[in-house]
């Protein structure tokens, strides 16, 4: 097992700057922005009008597991985070996917020994044994519209965690389902102001439909995505 630290925990913020501070001096213009473009720059993006967006009803949560089993994940629901390993069991149990998983850290701290599922907190690495892998997320928010997950990275909240694996299972909070992928990005500004280094989004398995135009699963990333959405979190 390599013992490289993942890509996600390295200092980028200092890298960005050094980058946008090169461009700026290109441009003629000082290395930093000013708090004043800052501002202008943020309120731009807020205010700038929103395009046509379909009709979805006020039902968010229907609407998003609908979608969500469109593009064939599957969906469980329970009540408390508490709950969640013995639906994560219950799930691995049922497909024969053995009781291993890496989780980010934020979920390492739930009763897995107790649902006899055996977790590491870490990002996953490419030596990991893939057909066995399972990677446990949570997710920043979840997108009633189309069925998709959006998720950021961070030192905690690796992106591969959602890339690597085969079998990719995401704690939805329910208070975590908004309506539009707009709604995703003003909660983005919001809560966090500057974007992550990555942002994925991710709507059901990995599938291409290059070979012969059959949609398969899995070619570029998880064969299987469960989402075991939470009422009272």
């Amino acid at each position: 097992m390599s013992d490289k630290p993942p890509l996600d925990g390295l200092d980028t913020k200092a890298s960005r700057q050094r980058i946008l501070s090169r461009i700026r001096a290109a441009q003629g213009r000082p290395a930093q922005a000013k708090d004043r473009e800052e501002e202008l720059n943020i309120n731009y993006v807020a205010q700038k009008p929103i395009g046509p967006q379909p009709e979805i009803g006020s039902d968010l949560l229907s609407r998003f597991i609908a979608q969500s089993e469109k593009l064939q994940s599957t969906v469980a629901r329970v009540t408390t985070l508490a709950d969640v390993p013995a639906a994560v069991a219950e799930y691995l149990q049922a497909r024969g996917l053995g009781n291993q998983a890496v989780v980010w850290t934020a979920l390492a701290g739930l009763p897995w020994a107790a649902s006899g599922v055996q977790v590491e907190a870490r990002a996953p690495v490419r030596d990991d044994p893939a057909p066995d892998l399972v990677g446990i997320t949570g997710c920043f928010v979840a997108i009633a519209e189309t069925g998709t997950l959006a998720m950021l990275s961070g030192p905690d909240t690796s992106a591969s965690m959602a890339l690597l694996p085969e079998t990719h299972i995401a704690v939805v909070p329910r208070s975590r389902i908004v309506a539009y992928m707009e709604d995703a990005f003003a909660l983005l500004r919001h809560e966090r102001g500057a974007p992550p280094r990555a942002l994925n989004f991710i709507s059901g398995p990995s599938r291409t439909g290059d070979i012969e135009q059959t949609i398969v699963l899995g070619a570029h990333g998880p064969y299987r995505v469960h989402l075991v959405i939470v009422d009272e979190a």
